[in-house]
């Protein structure tokens, strides 16, 4: 460990720079709780207060930490949680055997997520025909679909459907290489072997596969040489009837800028849609979900919080988990006056209307600015981020026309206004903590 930093300091510097990152009130619920215990064997020990800030923290910011703290401590750390006084030791188990398996994957190189399989994804009418075209797949790589391409909305279930094709190839053939990647992963690997003259054990390590899983491949648009490498992987994989599987926010058709050849190639074989679920899809999803947290809930609270996330599956999740989180940190039960409190911040009112005040306002408040910064003529670049964020938000959130949200942001023109949302709707296709902060900024909005 960096000796510039003892272990406290160290942890107050990582929460220091996550809190930049997440936002005031993520990082107030979720990370402030969060205390490092110590360094041992290259291991950092961190305890937490139950085991729903792990699974949180997994499925919202799943490297933050490890990322930060080994940035600050100079050197390559494995993360362990402990959980704060006694936990249930059947979840001990589960959580364990999960563990193991994901240990044990990685030995191979296979990074899969081993909560997520076929038995722990819920079937509705919404995702019925892409959880079928995957579960084939599954049962003959290479033969059956290929690429598949499945596409849907944010936090829908593709990442989910994808780990289960993998995990269950993986349980099916010892002998079957599977390898998962974010595109975004992809580019920084193609950059890297650019830099550092590798593209040799880069293309060795693709090409070799048996299963290629790519996920979010629209964040490859407009990058041309990583659509290049990824243009001849894909062709090299495809010719040894190897399996591709890719998921995207939106169809083949709707990725800009990319090339026809490769758009050409994602739908050759089959394309399937996820749509947002039904309520009764949703209900089905919570009460799973909160089986397998052992979380007693009642049939009001399930169908409160069913009825009143629309948006996906990812949100109605983080309802649950905040819920189980808070309900074990007070030793109370569940119900619905408790779920009311608790999901005020995070359950939409659809009679709330949003206001441009109302977005300036929770931009200030989420980078730490003053109104009049938005609306002066100043142009550092913190200001003007925070500027064209709130443009752009305003634009999709309100009914304003682009010259009503020149005039409120201190007379701007509309050309202004075009310019910021076209910057932002690109930078958020290659930034991955932008999107989180405008999510969470319009999602404080809507509640």
């Amino acid at each position: 460990m960096s000796m510039t930093l003892h272990k406290d300091a160290l942890w107050d510097k990582t929460l220091e720079i996550i809190s930049g990152k997440v936002g005031e009130s993520a990082f107030e619920l979720w990370f402030r709780p969060i205390k490092l215990i110590q360094i041992k064997e290259k291991i950092a020990y961190l305890e937490i207060p139950n085991r729903f800030f792990r699974e949180w923290i997994e499925d919202n910011y799943p490297t933050i930490i490890q990322e930060t703290i080994e940035g600050l401590a100079e050197l390559q750390l494995g993360l362990k949680f402990r959980i704060a006084g006694k936990e249930d030791e059947a979840l001990k188990k589960i959580d364990t055997r999960l563990e193991n398996r994901r240990t044990k994957l990685a030995s191979r190189g296979i990074y899969l997520n081993p909560k997520h399989t076929f038995d722990s994804f819920v079937v509705g009418p919404s995702n019925q025909f892409a959880h079928a075209a995957a579960k084939r797949v599954a049962e003959n790589p290479g033969s059956a679909y290929n690429p598949l391409f499945i596409y849907g909305g944010v936090g829908l279930g593709k990442t989910h459907l994808m780990n289960a094709v993998g995990n269950m190839i993986v349980d099916r053939s010892a002998s079957i290489s599977v390898y998962y990647v974010s595109s975004e992963q992809f580019v920084n690997e193609v950059v890297t072997a650019m830099r550092h003259e590798r593209m040799g054990e880069f293309k060795d390590k693709y090409r070799n596969v048996d299963v290629l899983l790519v996920d979010d491949i629209q964040f490859i648009a407009g990058k041309t040489a990583t659509q290049e490498e990824f243009f001849h992987t894909f062709n090299d994989l495809y010719g040894k009837q190897k399996q591709i599987i890719i998921s995207s926010d939106r169809p083949p058709i709707d990725i800009s800028d990319i090339t026809d050849r490769m758009r050409s190639r994602f739908s050759m074989g089959l394309i399937a849609d996820i749509q947002a679920p039904e309520v009764e899809t949703k209900v089905a999803i919570l009460y799973k979900k909160a089986a397998a947290d052992r979380l007693k809930i009642p049939e009001d609270v399930v169908y409160f919080i069913a009825t009143r996330v629309k948006s996906n599956i990812r949100e109605l999740e983080g309802c649950l988990i905040k819920l189980g989180a808070h309900a074990s940190l007070v030793g109370a039960p569940v119900d619905l006056s408790l779920a009311k409190a608790v999901l005020k911040d995070l359950i939409a009112d659809d009679d709330k209307p949003i206001s441009v005040d109302g977005v300036q306002k929770a931009i200030c408040e989420f980078f730490g600015l003053k109104l009049h910064d938005l609306k002066a003529r100043r142009r550092t670049r913190e200001i003007s981020n925070a500027r064209q964020i709130a443009m752009y938000i305003t634009k999709h959130l309100t009914q304003m026309s682009l010259s009503e949200i020149g005039a409120a942001f201190g007379g701007k023109d509309h050309a202004t206004v075009i310019y910021a949302c076209r910057q932002v709707a690109e930078k958020r296709t290659g930034d991955e903590t932008l999107n989180k902060t405008i999510e969470n900024i319009m999602k404080r909005l809507k509640q």
